[in-house]
């Protein structure tokens, strides 16, 4: 997030819906939702599973938020639920399932200037990456998260993100179009 008067107001909804508000959790809800979806969306390539997968991480959220022992860091909690409740539908789904060559359009709507050349190659060789890569890239990329931010949520030490990271950007690299020399 780029405002910190935004994270603030995270912040004080998570420690009423740990207080039990259902207003904080209706508010909290309102504002994450397309978030969390558009990320799921990312990773399952798929918009019905997205909705399926952002439920069920909706309900852990409520479930486990009052284990949450630093509201600051919702955003990182929130994303590692999705990440786990997607990984758990491609388990499930994408192997008789292809994803389809434009699966991120519905993610980004018009409100992410891109390039449109660089936005088509991208989204025909996300869908190609492996479900590590393409998880990856998103948190650090799309999402804006930094390697501290994405360890959290992935559950693993920082350098194993950094490492993930490097061998993700040289899978891309290699689906990559090469330009004319």
């Amino acid at each position: 997030m780029d405002d910190y008067r935004e994270q603030l107001v995270d912040e004080l909804l998570v420690m009423d819906c740990q207080d039990g508000s259902r207003k904080a959790m209706e508010l909290l809800i309102s504002r994450w939702q397309k978030r969390l979806w558009r990320y799921a969306l990312r990773l399952t390539g798929n918009s019905e599973a997205a909705w399926d997968v952002t439920q069920e991480s909706w309900l852990a959220i409520v479930r486990g938020i009052s284990r949450l022992n630093d509201p600051a860091r919702f955003g990182p909690w929130a994303y590692r639920i999705v990440t786990n409740k997607a990984n758990d539908w491609i388990g499930r789904y994408a192997r008789t399932t292809r994803l389809p060559a434009d699966f991120d359009f519905q993610a980004r709507q018009s409100d992410e200037p891109q390039a449109a050349v660089t936005a088509t190659d991208l989204s025909s060789i996300l869908h190609r990456l492996s479900s590590a890569a393409r998880t990856v890239l998103t948190l650090h990329y799309l999402e804006g998260y930094g390697l501290a931010d994405i360890a959290r949520i992935l559950h693993v030490p920082q350098g194993t993100v950094k490492s993930r990271l490097y061998a993700a950007r040289n899978e891309l690299r290699a689906l990559w179009p090469q330009t004319s020399k």
